[in-house]
């Protein structure tokens, strides 16, 4: 089932108090592959901390964020961005995640598809990556149905929530990949 009353917003557009909601409502989904933007947001101060940190990382060009707002109820439903960027190989990576109330309806896959454009035409970049936990199957088809290739597994690249290091599934997607398949 798709839903089709979404948009991207960007960061100049959001509120930290409603990061903040859908960083609470959320954080049982999230906590698991979202352990820096949890422990940034324990409380509307840190949000706003965090907010105002991410503005400046986009205003120096080190990170993009964007946010998915419901256009009938007006609230953030999910969270995409750019980050690790190295201008030097063009390349960045993609996080993002989507409130598990919206899983399943598209919406993600529309804010990626949208990220990926601006990261090619926008930012000329050469190549995008996500990494994934092996568990995390709904963010491995997102990867997979967007072109992405599996390069690899990462071993022991990412510390969880409890601090524990675990391996990544790492996807790429080449811009001569993207443009050949358009």
């Amino acid at each position: 089932m798709k839903f089709e009353n979404w948009k991207i917003e960007s960061i100049q557009n959001i509120l930290p108090e409603e990061f903040f909601d859908l960083i609470v409502k959320n954080k049982s989904h999230i906590e698991k592959t979202f352990p820096v933007t949890i422990s940034n947001c324990l409380d509307l101060d840190k949000t706003i901390g965090f907010i105002g940190f991410n503005i400046q990382r986009e205003k120096d060009n080190e990170g993009y964020y964007f946010y998915i707002r419901n256009t009938e109820t007006h609230i953030l439903i999910g969270y995409v961005f750019i980050k690790n960027i190295k201008m030097d190989i063009r390349k960045c990576e993609l996080a993002y995640f989507i409130d598990a109330e919206y899983e399943g309806r598209g919406i993600i896959s529309g804010a990626i598809s949208q990220t990926i454009e601006f990261c090619f035409n926008q930012l000329k970049l050469n190549k995008v990556f996500i990494c994934t936990s092996k568990i995390n199957k709904g963010s491995q088809q997102i990867a997979l149905k967007h072109g992405f290739q599996q390069e690899g597994i990462l071993r022991e690249e990412f510390k969880n929530h409890e601090g524990i290091l675990e391996d990544v599934v790492y996807f790429g997607l080449l811009k001569s990949d993207y443009y050949n398949e358009r």
